[in-house]
């Protein structure tokens, strides 16, 4: 068993290092669109891919859209943070109007200005490294300007973004408040805001696990045995399918990565092909930094087993679990689109689940985005919004904000 457990262990550490994120992006369009739901100016936060705050040029306010937003973040924030887009909202009215001319555009097509910016890290164990800035506009769905932040300079992808990384360059202030903002500032509200989040997750709910199969569509004498977990909120979930409590080779393994369910939560399966006869052998595996202990489900049984099966293998997991999050190696990005609508485990098909009756559900994460030369229907794209940068001393902060027009 000593075997097992180094084996084990040798899989889990390549799952330790956790990466989150925190971006914003507002998106601004030339002119109204009659459709419900598209609005002529839009900004939302995304921690870890998940929407934490919204606003629209309709409502005008920022919202919170967790409920650990709602309860830790005070009013003032909310209070303060709706002046600021607002204020960003004018910004872009004005900007997008500047491009437009510049690129000599039809006033009478749909045009879309873009602004994301944010950052990600990395964490393993209680360290904590910034990894990557960003900062960018694009220009109907085209990327326009970028900054770099290792060299703390302006990019133009395009020759029409020339005269605006001109100008932007000649205000060392500006370079330098994005540059801080990036590596500092976002990064300590990145930190703040999973630990609100974390303690939420806590008190809650477990993921829902279920083992469920059916005959192979490739090879009628064997079964597909899948394992699902759904209904999580950190995609750092580890998931395993394993034979004897020890786990198959991920390259054995069908995986869909992970996936988004209709209520913000996430699910991932996996899948694999046995024997009929093997079927008492196999078992799902699912850990979480946020759980106690791990979760493990016998195909055939009902009940959930936590440190139930492999005592050693178990304890050593949990207690590297505890201290690290297990992070899924599947894709990081959520894929719009992908995830399944209500799943039964379906005819000819046993299955084994934690709870009854599972709601699987997916999310398209799609909004409207006109081409680049608005001659031909608007398409469709994922996008996301801004955040209320902390203050500099009231000149510099005017410099910044004076500096950063579009306009030559």
């Amino acid at each position: 068993k000593y075997i097992f457990a180094i084996i084990y262990l040798s899989a889990v550490l390549l799952f330790l290092a956790e990466k989150h994120s925190l971006y914003y992006i507002y998106t601004a369009l030339s002119k109204p669109v009659d459709q419900p739901g598209i609005y002529q100016f839009t900004a939302m936060g995304l921690l870890d891919d998940r929407e934490i705050d919204s606003y629209n040029s309709k409502e005008q306010k920022k919202i919170p859209r967790q409920q650990w937003m709602k309860e830790k973040m005070q009013e003032d924030y909310w209070e303060k943070g709706t002046q600021s887009r607002k204020s960003k909202e004018q910004w872009f009215n004005v900007n997008v109007d500047i491009l437009m001319k510049r690129m000599r555009h039809n006033e009478s097509d749909l045009h879309v200005l873009q602004w994301r910016h944010g950052c990600e890290i990395e964490k393993q164990g209680d360290e904590v490294k910034f990894s990557k800035g960003i900062d960018e506009y694009s220009y109907d769905g085209e990327n326009f300007l970028s900054f770099d932040d290792k060299e703390s300079q302006w990019v133009a992808s395009v020759d029409a973004a020339l005269p605006t990384k001109r100008k932007w360059d000649n205000v060392p202030i500006l370079n330098q408040y994005t540059k801080g903002y990036l590596e500092k500032e976002c990064v300590d509200w990145l930190n703040k805001f999973r630990e609100y989040e974390d303690l939420k997750l806590r008190n809650g709910s477990p993921p829902d696990v279920h083992v469920f199969a059916k005959r192979s569509f490739s090879d009628k004498t064997k079964l597909r045995l899948t394992c699902l977990a759904t209904g999580f909120y950190h995609k750092d979930t580890f998931l395993t399918i394993r034979k004897y409590c020890s786990p198959l080779p991920e390259d054995e393994l069908e995986s869909t990565g992970i996936r988004p369910n209709h209520d913000e939560t996430f699910q991932l399966r996996k899948s694999v092909e046995i024997s009929e006869d093997e079927k008492a052998d196999f078992d799902c595996f699912v850990a979480q930094r946020t759980l106690k202990g791990p979760i493990i489900v016998r195909w055939g049984r009902q009940t959930k087993i936590i440190k139930g099966l492999c005592p050693l293998l178990e304890d050593q997991l949990v207690s590297l679990s505890q201290q690290n999050s297990i992070t899924h190696g599947g894709q990081k990005s959520v894929e719009a689109g992908l995830g399944t609508t209500h799943d039964d485990p379906g005819l000819d098909s046993t299955s084994s689940t934690v709870k009854a009756d599972p709601a699987i559900h997916s999310v398209e994460l799609m909004y409207f985005l006109s081409n680049q030369h608005g001659s031909a229907p608007g398409m469709m794209k994922r996008i996301s919004s801004s955040f209320v940068r902390p203050k500099l001393s009231p000149c510099k902060n005017q410099e910044a904000n004076e500096a950063k027009s579009l306009n030559p």
